[in-house]
């Protein structure tokens, strides 16, 4: 290193460096990892120094002067900090220890000084009066003057040496006045250049608005001579069309008449052989009325022969009833009568007793007759209802 740090009797560094030449730098950086270390520049500027810290110091961690930490240096630090916390554990230790409370209890602070004092939230308060003076205004402040410097020194102008009013502010008025008309002009010519443009708007405007109106009215013209042209070509388009369709039908119509002259009298006499054709009012009796009336008469006939089953059978089971009660009264009168009569001793009850007997006798005959022509009488009538029902 050339520069040197040296410490006087004073105890203050002073700093001091040998001349010497700048030797020529290389123009390449390359050319200085060739070089030794002897041979490189060694500048005595303090900047580059980089023991000397530049800027803020505040909490600046130090690095050593060499690169690599001495490990002798490290194992010791490890070793002092070590017997610190084990000096610290053990004070710990050796400090007195409230123990801890039992189950259900609990720590409360206490006083434990000679002289005990009273522990309370409220603090003290006491009331103190005091008395002023009557308050004084404050006297106004003497204005301030300051000192006078220097040395007071006088002179005399006379009338007109510096300044001449009327002859200094007639070109000030000149440039004033010529100013104002030059501004007033270019106003006014403003004025009149925003009207004329103004002017030339509105005839612009109203030549625009005119060959509008007479574009609008072109286009409805050319509009409505368009929609004409359509509807005329539509109408042409249908009327021959309705040409061509009438001339197809009458085609038609001729060529169909010409087809059919021969084939629509055999087809109704064909239609006629078959049936066809008929009449309406023999068919409607062929087919409704003698139906009608075939049924309805199957009808009455089964209802008659139905009338005439049940007559026979009530008729028959009638007389087979009657036949044999008659048979029973028959019995019975036969054992009244072959019955040998009661012995009485009185002759006037027996005769009694024949009388009421042969009254009996009589009513049953009498009875057996009614009951004969009632029955011959009701056959009769149904008989002649059931023929004329036949008929």
């Amino acid at each position: 290193m050339a520069q040197v740090l040296n410490q006087n009797s004073s105890g203050s560094y002073t700093f001091s460096s040998q001349p010497r030449a700048v030797q020529q730098r290389k123009k390449y950086k390359e050319q200085w990892k060739i070089q030794p270390d002897d041979q490189l520049n060694q500048y005595g500027n303090i900047m580059y120094d980089r023991r000397v810290i530049r800027g803020n110091t505040y909490a600046l961690n130090m690095l050593p002067a060499a690169s690599q930490p001495d490990p002798i240096e490290i194992q010791r630090q490890q070793e002092e900090r070590k017997r610190a916390l084990a000096r610290r554990r053990a004070k710990e230790q050796a400090r007195r220890h409230t123990p801890e409370p039992i189950e259900g209890r609990k720590h409360i602070p206490i006083q434990t000084e000679l002289y005990l004092e009273e522990l309370s939230d409220r603090v003290e308060e006491a009331d103190v009066d005091v008395q002023t003076d009557a308050f004084l205004d404050r006297p106004p402040s003497p204005l301030f003057i300051p000192a006078k410097t220097g040395v007071d020194q006088s002179t005399q102008i006379l009338e007109g040496e510096l300044f001449d009013f009327d002859r200094e502010v007639r070109p000030i008025l000149e440039v004033l006045v010529g100013k104002t008309i030059e501004q007033s002009l270019l106003e006014v010519m403003e004025e009149e250049e925003l009207a004329a443009l103004r002017k030339q708007q509105r005839e612009y405007e109203e030549l625009r608005n005119a060959e509008k109106v007479e574009q609008q009215r072109l286009e409805e013209q050319e509009r409505r001579l368009r929609e004409e042209k359509h509807r005329r070509m539509k109408q042409a388009a249908d009327v021959l069309r309705l040409e061509k369709e009438t001339a197809e039908k009458l085609a038609a119509k001729a060529f169909a008449k010409s087809y059919l002259a021969d084939l629509v009298p055999s087809v109704f006499n064909n239609l006629r052989e078959n049936g066809y054709f008929y009449d309406p009012v023999q068919r409607d009796l062929e087919t409704g009325f003698m139906s009608w009336i075939m049924d309805s008469t199957m009808e009455e006939l089964n209802s008659v022969m139905v009338g005439r089953l049940l007559l026979d059978a009530l008729l028959r089971e009638v007389v087979t009833k009657r036949n044999k009660d008659y048979d029973e009264l028959i019995e019975k009168l036969k054992e009244i009568a072959n019955a040998p009569p009661p012995q009485v001793e009185d002759e006037s009850v027996d005769q009694p007793a024949q009388e009421l007997q042969t009254n009996n006798l009589d009513t049953i005959q009498q009875q057996e007759d009614n009951n004969g022509e009632s029955n011959e009488a009701s056959n009769t009538g149904d008989v002649a209802e059931v023929n004329e029902e036949m008929e």
